[in-house]
């Protein structure tokens, strides 16, 4: 088994823990029970025997498997809990039957394979004459029957029940609730859903009606599904007896620890037969931006309007309605919207008829769904207007958004037809609906969601303001929707069956951004940003508290916390690494093989990877056996240097195990010498040497510019070059997820290739070198002066990628040393020293005017030329742009004073022209950066962003509101943003990111963030990106020993409001890592500093 690798969830008895059995199922001993651990040998035996009488009683029981099987009899709860339950299973093979029984008189289930491999189910109770089979089973199979058992078994029973009160689920009334666990049961399947839905947008309340069709699987009189947060007044089960339709009362049971509910039936369900489950309810309009939730807008004279809209995902459907709120539990749906006239209502599938209920009461009937999980449900009641275009194929796609901001939604609607249009062809699979809908929703927690027929979004994600939209918005709304539209294949039409896949969609999702938009936008030039998704996981994805890219879960909490960037930008990592290693067009076979056979159903990890076992690089291979095979002449020069290509085997080293590989290269005349190992950040781990991948290696050299390729599958190898070079590069391209560390003079060489001649290799080629040698630094492998003496390159690069991956390396370092508490108790006696010394190095590592200017501001004298020939106006290609707008904001930030002169010009134009001048869309932010210093001026922008109808120029004057200096400005932002009122809830955690970014405000982000931890979690959820993205803001750049323990205790005493979140994990192991850092290299960047080199610059 490969280390961290997660068992696989199958959702059978055998993979769970035992169901505890109620009191009215425990009636033979008149209380609850539970066994002992290792149970006497007759109470085995009395479980095979009744197992065996209900199985070969059972019409379709397959009796020869029964009579072949040789028993084997295991008690689940014996190292678990003590329960009344326990397990018999065939011999061996796959096809066993299974059985779970609890004493005679008891209730059991027994799950076997049948026709087809399929599983299928038997329940009853255990009788006196299934009691007597066990005292006839063959004396081969009984061993032995000691006379103290049979005593033990007359005498003593009782001694073995205990009351399991406190152990076993209550409803919410005190009864026992009938299902324990997290995940609901197989056997009822949801087919249809006819929902009506009557929202108040007065009194913010909503009542429902939810009609299930469903069948049964097995005889059971109990149906568990999902509520949350609903008042149910009725349930009833309707039925059809001949041609009569009668209906029964159902028990409803409320289990809030599971967000579950019971009905219970009077009688048991037949297997096979339709029913219909009918739940009236009502509930409030959620204030949490989850579920079925209250949004808000102001109108451009100030009035507040109210819409109420949904988010599902991943498990909110059933605050809007009861249901099977599992994404395996797919079915059609038919939604009814009550609503005011004045209102306008939209959901997935285009609208039938409205009808008038009442006076002043329309009631909307939309079109049947395809067949979908319930995460996917979308309606909203609101005011907005639209606008329409149809695609090639006759979809129409509309953009929705309240009426003052309708006007930014061209750029949208023409690029949601052009990517519909070529997902329909990339993926040869017609869009199944009539119509797709984009709505700009005003509070929107994530950047946007898939839902089928009805994509909804933050504004500043789908609307383009043409004045006051910068290029990177431009980038960001195309690669958001893309993004959306790719999940109506991926995600919608093939669904994971559970969340610990989630990467199937997700990762996929992000990686087709880049696949799309580099054809239908190709001015965007999207590749130069993909290896940067792939350098910001890394950095996460490097600690050990990391996770394998499919992962078991089963909570809502960890459910939510999938959503990080494992899921999405590891898994769109891994499958281009795919795509390069397989060929495009082979890759896209798969996927559309993929897709066809997997539509309207749901799929794990494996069904993706046997869907491109038989596709085979595009050289002469030949599939044979899910492997592809070279033929006789292959040669060492074909797209892959290996043979027995086998997909599955190499992607599940690379989705079952958490990390990377370190490649070691050591070149040695000819013979290049790869080795590979987990790459830690930190000291290497012994424990940690079971990790192998199956590394797709490519590698240019000084000789040649032609792509070499060879699959890695073991920790070493040796390849031999047909001559000697003076340097070689791996991972070209940064397609593989990999880093790569050059040994003896190997990365003297590639710094040497940089500083004459940096453009021999691609501008991802040399981006990577600098994000290798980086990460090499933190675990020792290279000196922080090698790394630092390779940026000095940098002087003369002019591509975004290199450069904007030099700040990223460069800051956070100047970000560790700005934020050094000076206060430990071991270095009290160096205190001043070391406060002297801290305060020169800020000032020469990144400060614009320095007094020692021979190595003084460093980082701006480095990119000095590059910062200087910037003009001040949006002129340019997108990179352009983008690279403009952050050298600008570096260099206003970090007081350079030619910007910071041209910047303050700038904002008392646009100050004294009441903001109504056009600024440069892409210099504003570094206009706001310097106006916001000023308190006058931070008041001016903040009455500005009250009346602004710009979503990307109010996300501008957020930032620059959240990089003030003043103290008192900070603490007020921090509570006004928290309210939710003027500034949306939905920035708060940007916000308080910000000021936990600022040398300033850090302190009082990470005093907030304690102080309201309780109202933080109510209002975002445990393991929701939102709190991750809080958590990691304000402490992932503490670097002190103090820090780290005030971060240890604090989350400590949270205990389940927190304690064990991921994010928790990984923060307090990047703060280690920073102290570690700092110990190490703080004194040598110093001497550095002081180096010669510098006066180079």
């Amino acid at each position: 088994m490969l280390p961290d690798s997660p068992v696989r969830q199958r959702r059978t008895v055998e993979k769970t823990s035992p169901q505890r059995h109620t009191q009215r199922e425990c009636s033979a001993f008149g209380k609850e029970c539970s066994f002992p651990p290792d149970p006497p040998p007759i109470l085995q035996r009395r479980c095979f025997a009744g197992a065996r009488h209900a199985f070969v009683n059972s019409r379709r029981g397959n009796r020869r498997l029964l009579r072949a099987a040789q028993p084997r009899f295991s008690f689940p709860g014996s190292r678990l809990r003590r329960r009344a339950s326990c397990a018999c299973q065939e011999g061996a093979g796959r096809r066993a039957p299974r059985a779970r029984l609890p004493l005679p008189g008891l209730h059991f289930h027994f799950l076997f394979r049948g026709r087809g491999g399929r599983r299928q189910r038997r329940e009853g109770s255990l009788s006196k004459k299934m009691i007597s089979l066990s005292i006839k089973w063959p004396l081969a199979t009984m061993l032995f029957l000691p006379s103290s058992l049979l005593i033990l078994l007359t005498v003593s029973t009782r001694s073995w029940c205990q009351s399991s009160d406190a152990m076993s689920p209550k409803a919410s009334n005190g009864t026992p609730f009938p299902w324990e666990k997290m995940r609901l049961p197989e056997h009822i399947i949801p087919v249809h859903y006819d929902l009506l839905i009557h929202a108040n947008l007065t009194t913010l309340t909503f009542e429902g009606t939810t009609e299930i069709e469903i069948t049964a699987s097995q005889p059971t009189s109990t149906i568990i599904l999902h509520s949350h947060r609903l008042q149910i007044s009725k349930a009833t089960l309707k039925k059809r007896d001949g041609e009569r339709l009668s209906a029964e009362p159902l028990t409803v049971l409320e289990y809030p620890a599971h967000e579950q509910i019971a009905l219970l039936a009077p009688e048991p369900l037949v297997v096979g037969l339709p029913y219909v489950v009918v739940i009236d309810y009502a509930g409030h309009l959620s204030e949490h931006l989850q579920g079925f939730y209250k949004s808000t807008y102001r109108t451009k004279e100030g009035e507040v309007r109210v819409l109420a809209s949904t988010h599902f995902e991943p498990t909110a459907a059933r605050m809007a309605f009861p249901c099977f709120d599992e994404p395996a539990f797919k079915a059609n749906f038919s939604v009814k919207i009550r609503r005011e006239p004045r209102h306008l209502a939209i959901s997935n599938m285009p609208l039938v008829k409205s009808v008038t209920v009442a006076e002043g009461l329309l009631e909307d009937h939309f079109a049947v769904t395809v067949k979908m999980s319930t995460y996917l449900v979308a309606f909203i009641i609101s005011d907005f207007k639209s606008i329409s275009k149809m695609t090639k194929s006759g979809v129409k796609v509309s953009i929705y958004a309240v009426p003052d901001k309708i006007h930014q939604a061209d750029y949208a609607l023409d690029t949601a037809v052009t990517l519909l249009e070529f997902y329909e062809d990339y993926f040869r699979i017609p869009y199944p609906l009539p119509k797709q809908d984009l709505a700009a929703i005003p509070d929107f927690e994530s950047g946007a969601m898939e839902n089928w027929g009805l994509t909804t979004y933050r504004e500043s994600i789908l609307l383009f303001d043409a004045e006051k939209s910068s290029a990177s918005d431009k980038l960001g709304i195309t690669m958001t929707v893309s993004h959306e539209l790719a999940h109506q294949w991926f995600g919608n039409l093939v669904t994971m069956e559970w969340w610990n896949d989630l990467w199937l969609k997700e990762g996929f999702a992000k990686f087709m951004e880049f696949v799309s938009v580099s054809v239908t936008h190709p001015e965007l030039k999207v590749g130069d940003y993909f290896l940067g998704k792939c350098f910001d996981v890394m950095e996460l994805d490097a600690l050990n508290s990391s996770h394998p890219v499919s992962t078991a879960v089963e909570n809502p909490a960890q459910i939510r916390e999938m959503f990080d960037e494992v899921s999405y930008k590891k898994g769109a990592c891994i499958l281009n690494m795919l795509r390069d290693y397989l060929s495009a067009e082979a890759f896209k076979s798969g996927v559309v093989r993929y897709l066809q056979k997997y539509s309207y159903k749901n799929t794990r990890n494996e069904d993706l990877w046997n869907s491109m076992a038989s596709i085979c690089p595009a050289d002469d291979s030949q599939s044979m056996d899910g492997f592809c095979s070279r033929g006789p002449h292959s040669s060492s020069a074909s797209h892959w240097r290996q043979e027995g290509l086998d997909v599955k085997t190499m992607m599940n080293t690379w989705t079952l195990q958490k990390g990377f590989p370190l490649i070691t290269v050591t070149v040695r005349g000819k013979n290049v010498h790869v080795r590979q190992e987990l790459y830690r950040k930190g000291p290497e781990d012994a424990s940690e040497t079971g990790y192998l991948w199956h590394v797709p290696l490519t590698f240019i050299t000084s000789k040649s510019d032609s792509i070499q390729r060879f699959l890695l599958k073991t920790k070493t190898d040796v390849l031999i070059l047909p001559e000697e070079v003076e340097w070689i590069k791996f991972n070209v391209g940064m397609n593989g997820y990999y880093i790569v560390h050059y040994e003896d003079d190997g990365w003297d060489s590639l710094t040497g290739l940089l500083t004459v001649a940096h453009t021999t290799i691609s501008s991802n080629d040399r981006a990577s070198l600098i994000n290798n040698a980086f990460q090499l630094v933190s675990n020792g492998k290279l000196s922080i002066e090698k790394a630092l003496d390779l940026t000095l390159y940098l002087k003369r690069e002019t591509e975004i990628m290199p450069v904007f991956q030099g700040l990223n390396e460069l800051i956070p370092m100047y970000k560790l040393m700005e934020k050094r508490d000076m206060n430990e108790v071991e270095n009290q006696f160096k205190v001043e020293a070391f406060n002297e010394v801290n305060s020169y190095m800020l000032v020469c590592f990144c400060a614009g005017v320095g007094r020692r200017p021979h190595h003084c501001a460093f980082l701006i004298r480095l990119l000095s030329d590059l910062i200087d020939n910037q003009t001040w106006t949006d002129e340019g290609s997108v990179s352009q742009r983008m690279l403009r707008s952050q050298l600008l904001l570096l260099a206003c930030v970090r007081k350079y004073q030619p910007c910071v002169q041209r910047a303050e010009a700038y904002f008392r134009e646009w100050k004294d022209a009441d903001g109504n001048l056009s600024l440069p869309s892409d210099v504003t932010l570094a206009v706001f950066a310097v106006g916001v210093q000023d308190p006058e001026g931070w008041d001016f922008l903040y009455r500005k962003y009250q009346s602004s109808l710009s979503s990307s120029e109010k996300n501008k004057i957020e930032f620059a509101l959240s990089i003030s200096q003043d103290k008192d400005k900070l603490q007020w932002l921090l509570e006004e943003s928290f309210k939710g009122d003027v500034i949306k809830i939905q920035e708060f955690p940007h916000i308080l990111g910000a000021i936990g970014r600022n040398p300033v405000g850090y302190p009082l982000a990470w005093q907030f963030l304690r102080e309201n931890w309780d109202k933080l979690i109510q209002k975002f959820e445990l393991g929701s990106a939102s709190l991750t993205y809080m958590v990691i803001g304000t402490t992932s750049q503490f670097s002190t020993r103090a820090r780290l323990e005030e971060v240890k205790e604090f989350f400590s005493s949270l205990k389940e409001k927190g304690s064990q979140l991921r994010c928790v994990q990984q923060t307090i192991e990047t703060i280690g890592e920073n102290i570690r850092w700092m110990d190490k290299n703080f004194e040598k960047i110093r001497v550095w500093l002081q180096s010669e080199k510098l006066e180079l610059l």
